[in-house]
Formats: C-alpha cells, structure tokens, sequence
C-alpha cells in the first residue's frame, strides 16, 4: 500500500505486553496472514518469546533495551521513548493491540487500539477481590483503557457487547470502532483420536471438562457444587475435571470446597496444559463446560466449540453472541441449573450428538484467516487517510 508520493506505509506494532498466552497467540496469526496485496513495512516491539514468521522481508523486529516484562517499567518506556521511535521509522500507524496506547503520537501518525478486558469495566466482579493491589490495579487499568480508547483513531472491538460496554462509558463519541472477533486454529477442529500421554490424568476420555484460569469469574466453585449436585441425582461416573492456571486465593478455596464435598478423588485440577496437547483433551472429553461470568471474546468457549463435542456454557453476555444456538446455556451463579441441564443431556444420545454437530458448524464461523484479513484492511483503510 504505497502513498500518493509512492511512499510505502511503515506500521510499528507494540506488542510488548504478549508475553504469553492468548496476546502472543493473537500478534503470531496476524503476521503469519499478512495479506500479500498490503505492501507495508512493518516494525514489531514483542518480547523476545514471540516469534516472528520467517522469509517476511517487511517485517523487522526493533529490540528494546529496557526492562520492559514490567508493566510499570514498560509504561515508562513507552511515554519517555515511543514518541521518538515513532518519528525515527516514519510510522503512520501505531498499533497496539494491547489495549494500552502509552504516549501521545506524532502528527500524521495514526494510532489503533484493541479492548480486551472487561475485568476492570464489571464492579460485580472487582469486588470479589480482596486483595488491594488487584482493585487499584483494575481501577488503574480502567482509567489508562478508556482514556487510550477516547485517543485512539480506530479501536478495534472483539464482541459488539464489549462495544455497547464501552461506548455507554466513554465521556464522548468514539472516533472510529470495528469489530473483528478472534479465529480458532485449524488444530482444534483436527480430531486426534487420543488424549496425548503426556497429560497428568486420568481418565483418557469420558470426562467432564472446564479449560480457564481458576479465578473468582470463571465460577469454578459453582461448577463444583453442580457436579456433586449432579453425583446426587445420576450414577455419574465422569470425572470432572478443571484445567487451566490459577489465582493462588481462589485456587485454595477451591480445592478446600471439593475436599468438603468429599470429592477428592473425582474432581482433578493437573494445572495449566501445553497448548499443543489442548485439542486433544477437549475432543475427549463427554462435554466441555465454560461458566465464566465476564468475557470479552471467548478464545475458550471458542476452541471448545470446535472440538465437536457438547458444549454446556454461562447464559452471560457475550457467550450467546459466540455460540448462538450451538450450546446449552445455563446460570453460572446458580449450580442447579447446571446440574440439571447436565443430568438430562448426558445420557440422551441423539441430543448429545446433535450438540456436538452444531458446535463444529458454529465454530467456522471463527477463523484466523478471516480475523486477520479484516485487521489489516481496517487498518490499512487508516493508514490511507
């Protein structure tokens, strides 16, 4: 994409803030799908855990001499030396897809951000922290979200529910919004046949599953108090089990209630899992659970639906957006409803399988591809103007 003067655009994307997970999983599929037709050169701020695609002669990496892995660190990094970079590479894009747009552009410069947490936008939830660093971190974050949304020149959504969110929030009008949910990896729709051998557990398949983070709003202690409820009214021989990393507060207090419950040996938590055995493991198991109360996007929910198995998931906004009429939606504050939508499907054979045709459907309609052809040509429609 050349200029009238025949200037390539230049594109400095900050993705200092992927250091793991679903941030790095996003930045790799963006350019690993750089349009061939999006002529640009492209300089990449990333940790250097992020791997860059290989044989892309527009894509350069700028390193960062400075200890950015802190937040703290990197937000004075970002406000001190951003603007210069800036300036030095003849940006006319900055994208951030890290929500956060740390200083103030230079002029004919473009700035493009992403929303992606809806934590610190929810008061239910802040206020199942105890902790005092957590609710200043999240009011901080808050405040640091909006103003960069308010700066932005094109914010890029994940959800039309995390949109109307925002724009209810925001002290004026937004310059210029797009949604663009995130894909699946072609990995997760790949049937394995086999939960791999390096995994922690047992049972191999026939299990009950919930794949998040052990947190106060992905609902794990209610999910808990639905599996013993639903060990009351069926001879359940699954196990139920619960991966992912945790909040080491909520975490205890979850293993405390399942030992209360006597569960101990039927309710198995083995930790985060690499992502490469995740596909594996949610195609193995009877249905795949997601009873989290505040989301974004799903990426979960998501890479469950693609596994083809029932998907059982919270009835809260924006998870109907995502799954649609692919999943069984239930209360996450209330165990009973789970216990009771769970103890009528597990055993109906023909609805069981139907679930699981309509979540391989529902999930095509998220893929990289897609996702990153429609980032591109937003933000290449930008750097136009």
């Amino acid at each position: 994409m050349a200029s009238k003067t025949g200037r390539t655009k230049t594109i400095l994307l900050n993705a200092l803030s992927a250091r793991q997970g679903g941030g790095q999983t996003y930045v790799i599929n963006l350019l690993e799908r750089l349009p061939s037709e999006f002529p640009v050169k492209i300089f990449v701020l990333a940790p250097a855990s992020l791997p860059l695609p290989s044989g892309q002669e527009n894509l350069k990496r700028i390193p960062v001499n400075w200890p950015v892995e802190n937040p703290f660190a990197r937000a004075i990094w970002e406000r001190l030396f951003l603007p210069n970079l800036l300036k030095q590479v003849g940006a006319d894009v900055l994208f951030c897809p890290g929500g956060i747009i740390g200083c103030r552009v230079p002029p004919g410069c473009k700035s493009v951000t992403m929303f992606r947490n809806m934590i610190p936008f929810s008061a239910v939830q802040q206020r199942r922290y105890r902790s005092g660093y957590m609710q200043m971190r999240n009011a901080i974050l808050k405040r640091v979200l909006l103003r960069s949304m308010e700066r932005a020149d094109l914010i890029i959504f994940l959800s039309n529910y995390a949109k109307t969110v925002i724009e209810e929030r925001v002290s004026g009008k937004l310059k210029q919004t797009v949604t663009i949910p995130h894909g699946v990896s072609q990995t997760f729709r790949n049937s394995t046949g086999s939960t791999p051998p390096s995994a922690p557990w047992t049972p191999c398949e026939g299990y009950l599953l919930y794949v998040s983070t052990l947190d106060y709003y992905k609902a794990q202690l209610e999910v808990v108090r639905a599996y013993a409820i639903l060990k009351q009214k069926r001879a359940t021989k699954e196990k139920l089990v619960l991966v992912g990393p945790e909040y080491q507060e909520y975490g205890k207090k979850v293993r405390r209630h399942i030992k209360q419950l006597g569960l101990e040996n039927d309710v198995l938590i083995p930790g985060a899992m690499p992502y490469s055995a995740m596909p594996a493991i949610y195609q193995n198991a009877s249905v795949n659970i997601f009873a989290s109360e505040c989301e974004n996007c799903p990426n979960i929910l998501m890479e469950a639906l693609a596994a083809g198995r029932p998907v059982f998931s919270s009835n809260y906004p924006p998870m109907p957006e995502f799954a649609g009429e692919a999943a069984v939606y239930f209360d996450p504050s209330l165990p009973d409803d789970l216990a009771n939508k769970l103890a009528t499907i597990l055993d109906d054979r023909d609805r069981m399988r139907e679930l699981g045709e309509k979540a391989v459907a529902q999930s095509r309609l998220y893929d990289w591809a897609s996702t990153a052809r429609t980032t591109w040509q937003a933000i290449g429609h930008l750097a136009k103007r």
